[in-house]
C-alpha cells in the first residue's frame, strides 16, 4: 500500500466542496488512506496458443507410363532440320547428274547436217512428212527414193526444175523411167532452183537430196553401192558441196569440171536408167 500525502487530501476535499456548492465539508479521514498500487506487478503476457505444424503436401502420384507406341515415338530419332532441304534438292541434283553423264548429241556437219534442217524449214516435210513416209508428195523412206533415182544427179535435176517441167518440155518421166513417176498423187513436184523461180541454191538442193537419200532413204554410205557417191557428194569434206557453196561450181558446169559425174543442169533432161 502507498500513503497519500496530507496536502493532496486537503486539496481533494476543497475540490469536492466547491463542486458540491453548500460549503459542507466531508469528514476527514481518521487515518491516512491507503490505496492499492495501480501498477500491479507485471504479469507475464499471454502467449498465443501454439499452432499445429503444417503437414507437408502429399507427393503427387507417379505418372502413368506411356503406351509402347507413344514411348517408341518419343524415343525415335528425329529427322534433322536440314534433311528436308537436302531432300528437296535431290531432283535437281538427279537432273544435273543425268545431264552430266549423258553423251553429247552428235553434231552432223556438211550436206547431211544442213540438209536435215532445210528439209523442215524449206517445207519439204509438209509434202513428204518429216520421216519421208509420204503424204501429198511421194514416199521417200524405205528405199523408195533410191529406186526412183538410182543416180543422184537425176534427183538433183528434178528438185531444181520440178516435175511439171518434164511434162511441159516433153521430156517425159524423170529418173528411172521404168518407175513411171511424173505427178505426185495428182500434184506436181514444185520447182526449187533459183533459175526456175525457186528460192534454193545449188548447194542447198544438194544438202536436201543427201538427207533424203542417206537419212530418209536408207542408203548406206559404207556399202559398196553407195560409198563412192557419198564420198563425192554428201561427205562433210565433199569438194563438190564446198564448190557449190562458194560458187566455183554450179549444176550447169559440174559435168565439165568434175570427172565421173553425170550432167545435172537447170533444165529438164531425160532420166538415167539404173543399169547405166
Amino acid at each position: 500500500m502507498t500513503e497519500i500525502p496530507e496536502h493532496l487530501l486537503k486539496r481533494s476535499k476543497e475540490r469536492r466542496a466547491a463542486l458540491g456548492g453548500d460549503g459542507a465539508e466531508a469528514p476527514a479521514a481518521s487515518a491516512p488512506a491507503t490505496v492499492a498500487s495501480t501498477s500491479p506487478a507485471a504479469a507475464p503476457a499471454p502467449t498465443a496458443p501454439a499452432r499445429a505444424p503444417k503437414s507437408a503436401p502429399a507427393a503427387p502420384p507417379p505418372p502413368k507410363p506411356d503406351p509402347p507406341f507413344i514411348a517408341a515415338a518419343k524415343n525415335r530419332k528425329k529427322v534433322p532440320f536440314w534433311a528436308m532441304a537436302t531432300l528437296s534438292l535431290l531432283p535437281i541434283w538427279g537432273f544435273m547428274y543425268v545431264q552430266g553423264v549423258k553423251p553429247d548429241a552428235k553434231v552432223v556437219h556438211g550436206p547431211l547436217g544442213d540438209g536435215s534442217a532445210l528439209f523442215i524449214s524449206a517445207v519439204c516435210s509438209s509434202c513428204h512428212n518429216a520421216d519421208g513416209s509420204g503424204a501429198v508428195g511421194r514416199k521417200l523412206n524405205e528405199g523408195e527414193v533410191l529406186l526412183t533415182f538410182p543416180h543422184i544427179e537425176d534427183q538433183l535435176n528434178l528438185v531444181y526444175v520440178g516435175s511439171q517441167a518434164y511434162r511441159d518440155s516433153g521430156v517425159g518421166f524423170y529418173g528411172d523411167a521404168s518407175r513411171g513417176h511424173l505427178g505426185y498423187n495428182g500434184a506436181y513436184m514444185p520447182y526449187q532452183g533459183t533459175k526456175s523461180g525457186g528460192a534454193m541454191t545449188d548447194a542447198q538442193i544438194l544438202a536436201v537430196v543427201c538427207h533424203e537419200r542417206y537419212d530418209l532413204g536408207g542408203a548406206d554410205p559404207a556399202s559398196t553401192k553407195y560409198a563412192a557417191e557419198y564420198t563425192k557428194w554428201c561427205d562433210p569434206d565433199s569438194a563438190i558441196y564446198a564448190g557449190l557453196k562458194d560458187g566455183s561450181l554450179t549444176f550447169d558446169n559440174l559435168a565439165d569440171k568434175v570427172k565421173g559425174t553425170l550432167p545435172v543442169g537447170t533444165k529438164p533432161r531425160k532420166g538415167t536408167p539404173a543399169s547405166k
